[in-house]
């Protein structure tokens, strides 16, 4: 972080608040800049544990604090928070964690000039091993996007997309990854198990292939297609496995997973403006 830090606060103190504060502290923001409120005397207290940052259950104080807001609240609550504190938020970089609300209904519950940034992380952002999706409206200057920037890469790579419908792609991609990373190895493991291996030694071997293959392809500079290539030895038994997945079309199975996926992500933006 730069030694002149802005001052963030987070209204919501979930899950997603608590992994960038965390992070951001572990890239050595000073905890004085950072405000965060909740509703709950839990949710303050999971927030404080995080480091001596101010937490209060009082969003408009938070706000006024603030050159950074981070809506971190349901996507059902949005609406009614930004609109109770429009005048407090104009003139402040407003970043929103928030899926399915716009960066035009942002703007337009804010009124006057306001620079929004929508930010689609996942939840390895809790190991700060994200991967977060980024759209900034027009009223963001150059030094605001590499602010927020700045700040969702406390938590793991941040990409930027021209297009905010691209953050459509994005919720199929990355948002909602994990769970099909999570079936996919639940499926080795039970496919283990009727092989014959234990519950324990199928599970450890599925998650550390899934961790090493990930490490692999992100460490290298090495393409995917070329690391399968080099697994999958001509007439082998990884050749034999790679053609029965392509019999089944797996292709086409994880296109129209993705395609279904961005369908809903479309539905729902209609549904908070």
């Amino acid at each position: 972080m730069t030694q002149q830090q802005p001052r963030i606060a987070f209204i919501g103190s979930g899950n997603m608040a608590n992994s960038i504060i965390g992070g951001l502290l572990a890239e050595g923001f000073a905890a004085a800049n950072i405000y965060a409120t909740a509703r709950s005397d839990a949710s303050l207290a999971r927030a404080q544990s995080l480091g001596a940052i101010t937490v209060s259950t009082d969003n408009a104080a938070a706000i006024t604090f603030a050159d950074v807001v981070v809506l971190a609240v349901k996507p059902q609550m949005m609406k009614d928070l930004v609109k109770e504190h429009a005048e407090s938020l104009r003139g402040k970089l407003v970043i929103s964690v928030a899926a399915g609300v716009t960066a035009a209904s942002l703007a337009d519950w804010i009124g006057g000039k306001c620079a929004i940034v929508r930010s689609m992380p996942n939840t390895p952002s809790q190991l700060r091993a994200g991967a977060t999706g980024l759209y900034a409206n027009t009223g963001c200057s150059v030094a605001q996007k590499a602010l927020a920037e700045q700040i969702m890469s406390a938590v793991g790579v941040a990409m930027w997309c021209d297009d905010e419908e691209q953050l459509h792609a994005v919720t199929a991609l990355s948002g909602c990854g994990p769970a099909y990373i999570f079936l996919f190895t639940q499926c080795l493991i039970e496919a283990a198990e009727g092989l014959g291996l234990s519950r324990d030694v199928a599970e450890k071997l599925a998650l550390q292939t899934v961790l090493g293959s990930a490490r692999m392809a992100s460490e290298t500079d090495i393409d995917v297609v070329e690391l399968r290539r080099r697994v999958t030895s001509p007439n082998g038994v990884t050749e034999r496995a790679i053609q029965s997945f392509e019999a089944d079309d797996l292709a086409t199975i994880v296109n129209k997973a993705l395609q279904t996926a961005v369908a809903r992500s479309q539905e729902m933006s209609t549904l908070f403006t």
